[in-house]
């Protein structure tokens, strides 16, 4: 299971929300590109950033997302108001498309085909129910119908986000996860919820293919280190 330290930026500085909730935010930092440097340092395989203002449309951190890519030595995934493939271009090696996805699936649907495993499709959800534009918007659109989307067939992973756990340090959705698991043969890549290495290797032992952690990390639970040994078999 690959392990995603995540990066998510609002004006520029390293933040954490709680539930998806703007008006819930911790700074973690001011230099995004130091922190991604340090994930890299203590052995990342992977950096998971997401652009918080660009997913609602409100301003933009491309440059420090591309900065992000160019400072380090390993793939960079990034999501957040991603409507092209330009990001790719630039250093990214996945970009992840997830309002897109839901309001304009036969767009992504492009983008998947033409990119394919360097795309992955943000399944990002609260009670099954996906959400877009930062969260703030319902879809009408069920997780597991989306997964099963023929639109989507070719992209890297479905990366699903538990809005109701994002920042919770409460444990992740193991039942979903399975469900999911069991539903695709897309890697899945789980995001929320994480507090404990035993988390890490509840996940590792439903199937998904990978995990992103965020507040975990800032908070000091585990080290990276210690997470890409409760990810190994």
């Amino acid at each position: 299971m690959d392990l995603y330290p995540a990066i998510d930026l609002r004006g520029g500085r390293c933040v954490r929300l709680v539930q998806g909730d703007f008006s819930q935010q911790t700074v973690y930092g001011d230099d995004p590109v130091s922190v991604a440097q340090a994930y890299e340092a203590a052995g990342a395989q992977w950096i998971h950033v997401v652009d918080l203002d660009a997913s609602r449309g409100d301003g933009s951190n491309r440059d420090v997302v591309v900065a992000i890519a160019a400072a380090v030595g390993i793939p960079v995934q990034t999501g957040g108001g991603v409507r092209d493939g330009s990001l790719l271009e630039q250093g990214i090696q996945r970009v992840v498309l997830g309002s897109l996805a839901v309001n304009e699936r036969d767009r992504a649907g492009q983008l998947v085909s033409t990119y394919g495993t360097r795309t992955a499709i943000g399944l990002d959800h609260r009670d099954g129910e996906l959400r877009t534009h930062g969260w703030e918007e319902r879809g009408g659109v069920e997780i597991l119908d989306a997964a099963r989307w023929p639109e989507f067939v070719g992209t890297g992973a479905f990366v699903v986000t538990d809005i109701a756990r994002d920042g919770m340090l409460q444990g992740p959705d193991l039942e979903g996860y399975a469900r999911l698991v069991s539903l695709t043969d897309t890697p899945v890549v789980a995001s929320g919820g994480v507090g404990t290495l035993d988390d890490l290797r509840a996940l590792r032992d439903v199937g998904v293919a990978g995990v992103i952690v965020g507040k975990a990390l800032y908070e000091g639970r585990f080290t990276v280190e210690e997470a890409l040994e409760a990810c190994r078999p």
